[in-house]
């Protein structure tokens, strides 16, 4: 079983599918880079992507994950000095002590999971 920072690395990484599969689903979107050149093709290599990333990740996790998506359209965000990126609102310290950095922590406000990027 992957640590919680590859289990975490690994919802980002799935958002980035499920980012990319929602655009190629959504119409206009898709007639926009149509237009532009850009062919889509490999959907379906992107859904079977998802799910086997999907399977990596355990149940719980997931399942949150799935949850926040559904209700907030991204799930997933980075911390930059202090603030959610996901709605702006300030972390408690409580929540930035390096102990914090490798668990998975869901943001007061919005509910985002969020994580810190590599270097801060």
């Amino acid at each position: 079983m992957p640590s919680l920072n590859e289990q975490l690395l690994l919802l980002v990484a799935l958002q980035d599918l499920d980012t990319m599969i929602r655009e190629a689903e959504d119409k206009v979107h898709a007639d926009k880079l149509q237009a532009m050149g850009f062919p889509l093709e490999g959907v379906d290599d992107l859904r079977r992507a998802r799910k086997e990333l999907a399977e990596s990740i355990e149940r719980p996790l997931l399942t949150r994950y799935e949850r926040i998506l559904g209700r907030l359209g991204r799930a997933v965000v980075p911390i930059t000095g202090d603030v959610c990126l996901g709605c702006f609102a300030i972390i408690p310290t409580s929540y930035t002590s390096a102990e914090n950095r490798d668990r998975i922590l869901q943001c007061e406000n919005c509910g985002r999971i969020f994580y810190w990027p590599r270097g801060t």
